[in-house]
């Protein structure tokens, strides 16, 4: 079981005027809830770990999950409010972001919810704002500890930051949990924007050579337009862009993860030790599928991920 934790809200976009307001256009997302989605229709036995409310927004954000065949028995459910995300424009015309996301049900994961989380796990992914905020991050960290003390029979810890300082605008924070995160993480996937605000100058290769230093097994760095970079003991492996018609970006960090994580599951290599053995071919190949996957992804509107046979 792929074990993805984090957060489930609404992107809710601004719509066309109406006699008495405006029109709204919500769409089930966040990081973490698209990774787990993006497994799932990968065809891996992807499950999801966070908190989800029982209102009617949480209700739809349930039903979209059973609905893509992401294991659900780990969700907390919880009576506090869903996360909004509004995206609009303002008076200039500029787009204009507001979150609202104080005391609602994706923050409240508490250390008794670990329960609910089997032992029986082959990764468990982290990411995104959840890792920042209380008191879901203190209980992602007690997550990760617990399988670390399980030695080799512990899952595979994945972790890509995905910074959204429009949720938590404290780069330390940030940074401290990327400190927390690299003696603890296997798989690092981090794009080179958000390289850029955690550790301004510090090139890919610096990083990656840190990271895989603090214990890190496999580090892949995306560069957007510019293609990504992979890393392991084995040597270092530049992937070109896919050339596509984009769409829009967005969903494309998480739909990279999944189908790398995707590939290393299909080729046995969903291990500490396979995923830092990998020759540069087979590095290689790896990116070049995830690649491939997020480019699907940028070609269509929104965080819509390919499935298994777009990638054949």
């Amino acid at each position: 079981m792929l074990m993805i934790c984090g957060e489930a809200l609404l992107d809710v976009f601004q719509g066309e005027p109406t006699r008495t307001g405006m029109a709204l256009d919500a769409n089930v997302g966040g990081s973490p809830f698209n990774l787990a989605v993006g497994l799932a229709r990968l065809g891996q036995p992807a499950a999801f770990f966070g908190a989800i409310s029982t209102g009617f927004a949480g209700e739809r954000l349930m039903r979209a999950l059973v609905a893509e065949g992401v294991d659900t028995r780990a969700v907390a459910r919880t009576q506090a409010p869903t996360t909004l995300s509004l995206v609009g424009l303002d008076a200039q015309g500029v787009p204009s972001y507001a979150f609202y996301g104080e005391g609602c049900a994706d923050r409240l994961v508490h250390a008794a919810d670990l329960q609910r989380v089997p032992t029986a796990l082959t990764l468990v992914n982290l990411g995104s704002y959840a890792t920042v905020v209380e008191p879901v991050a203190s209980t992602q960290r007690a997550l990760v500890q617990r399988e670390r003390a399980r030695g080799a029979a512990g899952a595979l810890i994945a972790y890509d930051p995905n910074v959204r300082l429009n949720v938590e605008p404290d780069l330390a924070r940030w940074r401290a949990q990327l400190d927390w995160m690299l003696p603890r993480t296997d798989l690092l996937k981090i794009s080179d924007e958000d390289l850029g605000l955690l550790l301004p100058g510090t090139t890919i290769d610096a990083f990656a050579a840190r990271a895989l230093a603090a214990g890190v097994r496999l580090v892949a760095v995306t560069r957007g337009a510019q293609g990504a970079v992979g890393w392991n003991a084995q040597g270092r492996v530049a992937m070109a862009p896919v050339p596509v018609q984009v769409v829009d970006t967005v969903g494309a960090g998480d739909t990279f993860q999944a189908a790398l994580i995707c590939w290393l599951a299909e080729h046995e290599a969903l291990t500490p030790a396979a995923a830092g053995a990998l020759t540069p071919a087979a590095l290689s190949a790896a990116l070049g599928f995830a690649a491939r996957a997020a480019a699907i992804t940028c070609s269509r509107r929104g965080a819509d991920m390919p499935r298994r046979a777009e990638l054949n």
